[in-house]
């Protein structure tokens, strides 16, 4: 049986931890670092780190706060945000990221998925989607934050990215961040069966039978979450105990 993976994500704007809605209305929530030593002390089996203003400037600026997390951190930790170029990813990896995450210049230029993936491994390339709904059973992939259009299905464009060389897929519902309302299932669903990568479900999680769900019925091999931590709302074991409980296979601590 697969693991379960859980992922705290940290979107960060400038040296803030931030949380929003629909990936806007930011509140800070404080020093990112001390949130990411938290997550892994209580058992995290991952870490995403997000630079949510990072597309609007032209580059990513996590260079520093990877670099100190990596130093006390010994789990994965997945970058994204404002990746332009393999330079740009070069930068991150060598600064204590495992993985980059790519949503905006992957669209505007879809070879660098490819580019990235030969330089530094498939498993190093996550494909970052924003998707909102646009109709029933049709989703949209957005870039800069949920801001932007581009007229691309998501079911076609997560194909099409796997087949360029990405990873991994780190799916958020727009409609769903920081709602606390639950995941898109369906949303989930259709990815994961579409891509024989694994997929990290984000945006939407308020309680632990949310979790749960995206995990049965989405089929996620991950779930991403950041409002139930960051607020303490429950705890990385609370939630571990809970997949154990319906039948989930989690990794052991």
């Amino acid at each position: 049986m697969r693991n379960l993976r859980i992922i705290p994500r940290l979107d960060i704007k400038g040296p803030n931890l931030i949380k929003g809605i629909h990936l806007e209305g930011l509140r800070v929530m404080g020093d990112p670092h001390a949130f990411a030593l938290r997550y892994y002390e209580a058992g995290a089996d991952e870490l995403v780190y997000m630079d949510i203003v990072a597309s609007l400037y032209g580059r990513n600026n996590l260079s520093d706060i990877i670099r100190r997390t990596a130093d006390q951190v010994y789990i994965p930790i997945t970058v994204g945000g404002g990746i332009r170029s393999v330079d740009d990813a070069r930068l991150l990896l060598r600064s204590g990221a495992d993985k980059v995450a790519i949503n905006t210049a992957a669209i505007a230029r879809p070879a660098l998925v490819t580019e990235v993936s030969r330089r530094f491994g498939s498993q190093a390339m996550v494909l970052s989607v924003e998707a909102k709904q646009v109709a029933p059973g049709q989703w949209e992939a957005y870039t800069d934050n949920g801001r932007e259009r581009t007229g691309l299905d998501v079911i076609e464009w997560v194909k099409r990215g796997v087949e360029l060389g990405a990873g991994e897929i780190l799916l958020t519902s727009v409609d769903r961040e920081g709602t606390r309302k639950g995941f898109d299932i369906d949303l989930v669903r259709r990815v994961s069966r579409a891509v024989p990568v694994p997929v990290i479900a984000s945006g939407g999680m308020g309680t632990l039978a949310h979790f749960i769900e995206a995990a049965q019925d989405g089929e996620a091999d991950a779930i991403a979450m950041a409002d139930v931590l960051h607020y303490q709302r429950m705890t990385i074991p609370e939630i571990r105990a809970a997949a154990r409980e319906a039948g989930l296979g989690v990794r052991k601590l």
